[in-house]
């Protein structure tokens, strides 16, 4: 990648890229989050284009992130790691104690070297394991 940007973006901006990733097979309104409008919502562009996207929500003292995902010919790059650095430092200077989120067992490995743990048994959204990770600042 010649060219790597963080930006913070309107919610609509990460609607195809939640659709494509994480819920191919459901409507695009499947991925859509009722609290969108109050989040902040970041997006990692590469050459210009927008390949991987977050979201956040303060929930207390806790900020929750929803709908992390990357384009598939994007993964494995590190573009996603950056995305989620980037998360964890608006958290921390946005002064709250924690980050936490869903995350699917499969993704459970990509969390481990930042620090998340689970805090929950595994549970089921559809079809799909997940556990409630956080990371504690």
């Amino acid at each position: 990648m010649d060219s790597i940007e963080i930006q913070k973006i309107d919610a609509d901006k990460t609607l195809a890229i939640r659709h494509l990733v994480l819920w191919p097979g459901k409507s695009a309104e499947f991925v859509k989050v009722p609290e969108d409008e109050a989040g902040f919502h970041f997006g990692l562009y590469a050459n210009a284009q927008l390949v991987s996207v977050i979201s956040l929500f303060a929930d207390g003292h806790s900020m929750r992130f929803r709908k992390f995902a990357t384009l598939p010919e994007f993964q494995g790059k590190g573009l996603g790691s950056q995305l989620l650095e980037h998360s964890i430092d608006f958290g921390r200077q946005n002064q709250f104690q924690r980050m936490w989120c869903d995350a699917r067992t499969d993704a459970l490995g990509f969390y481990e070297p930042f620090g998340f743990t689970k805090f929950s048994e595994p549970f089921f959204k559809e079809y799909i394991e997940y556990y409630k990770i956080e990371k504690v600042f």
